[in-house]
């Protein structure tokens, strides 16, 4: 009877353990919790004198985000204009180019020959003509001395023109064979900075590949993609704020362009806006259009009067003569105050250097 009474007080003893663990777990027994909007106990040293600002309730703007990609203002894809392989290429992206510089070599070795080919075609057609001329004047003397008939100037003079015509056809051939061995010296139609490199020495240039692409011009431009329902919200000329994350700001653009057209998978139409210079933006960049969709009241607080810790957000509020701190939740950035979602009703005096404090 002992021995089954003990196994039964250990049982119970585990039960009991087990109970106060999952209670533990559970965050029953943490007494020092605040649940989200009830203030705490307030630090020890926030008696201190604090310099004192206002809740507020402001009408703000309501925006729609319509994501796009920043790219260059001006752009030009530097494209083959003959089928060769690639010697040569003498850039890489980010390289500075001046107009003229030589960017691809391809191999000539067929130009050069359909060029001296071309070349001998020309000079044996003015040879042609020489003696065409040559026939024609003494036909031509001939005949105005009565001394040959009609037809044999006619047919001379058949021949010259016909000479002429296949020196003008051997003249242009040559151009264009002089033309095309040009093309396989790739240059710089413009001054830029290289931002993409397509082909590798090797590959076969073909007409219309793209080899390079050369940024030439410094303004840059957001180009989003808005959803049809806000496209009438757009217009050309309309300054629009665009919210560049990696640079932690917001920036002006103009719309200087809108595609008349939407993609008809997406539903979106595309929206230019041009940029002004601002260090560290760069091609590819990740940007949002903000669309104006009307106004709304909301509860804001000086920026200063957040302190943060971990993931928490805490305001110092003026009550009577001492302070209480309440946990709030922030929204949108304007100046130097914030949106508080939740924790404050607007008519509030919140203390300013809070985060010092904690």
């Amino acid at each position: 009877m002992r021995s089954s009474g003990i196994k039964i007080a250990i049982i119970a003893a585990g039960v009991v353990i087990l109970a106060v663990l999952i209670a533990y777990m559970g965050g029953m027994l943490n007494f020092s919790a605040v649940e989200p909007g009830k203030a705490s106990p307030p630090p020890p040293d926030v008696s201190q004198a604090l310099t004192e600002a206002k809740a507020a309730v402001e009408t703000w703007p309501e925006y729609f985000e319509a994501v796009g990609t920043i790219r260059p203002r001006t752009e030009t894809r530097i494209e083959a204009q003959v089928s060769a392989k690639v010697l040569q290429v003498k850039v890489r992206p980010g390289d500075v180019v001046e107009q003229g510089k030589l960017l691809v070599m391809l191999d000539d070795q067929q130009y050069e020959a359909r060029l001296g080919q071309a070349r001998q075609e020309l000079s044996a057609a003015k040879a042609a003509l020489v003696l065409a001329e040559a026939d024609y004047g003494r036909i031509k003397r001939l005949y105005e001395r009565n001394a040959a008939p009609k037809q044999d100037l006619d047919r001379k003079t058949e021949n010259l023109k016909r000479s002429q015509a296949m020196v003008i056809r051997a003249e242009r051939a040559a151009e264009e064979a002089e033309l095309a061995l040009g093309y396989t010296r790739i240059k710089a139609t413009e001054a830029g900075q290289i931002t993409q490199r397509l082909i590798e020495p090797g590959d076969i240039a073909l007409p219309g590949r793209t080899l390079l692409v050369l940024e030439t011009g410094g303004a840059m431009r957001l180009e989003a993609l808005v959803r049809e329902g806000l496209i009438e919200k757009v217009r050309l000329g309309q300054e629009l704020t665009v919210s560049i994350p990696s640079l932690g700001r917001d920036i002006i653009g103009r719309v200087e362009e809108i595609v008349p057209s939407a993609d008809p998978q997406t539903r979106t139409f595309l929206v230019k806006a041009v940029l002004p210079k601002a260090e560290g933006l760069y091609s590819g960049m990740f940007g949002r259009l903000l669309i104006p969709a009307g106004e709304h009241k909301v509860v804001t607080a000086p920026r200063a009067a957040i302190a943060r810790v971990g993931q928490l957000e805490t305001v110092l509020i003026k009550n009577g003569e001492g302070w209480t701190r309440a946990y709030v939740t922030t929204g949108r950035v304007s100046g130097g105050r914030v949106e508080v979602l939740s924790g404050l009703k607007g008519d509030e005096t919140l203390g300013l250097g809070g985060a010092a404090n904690e």
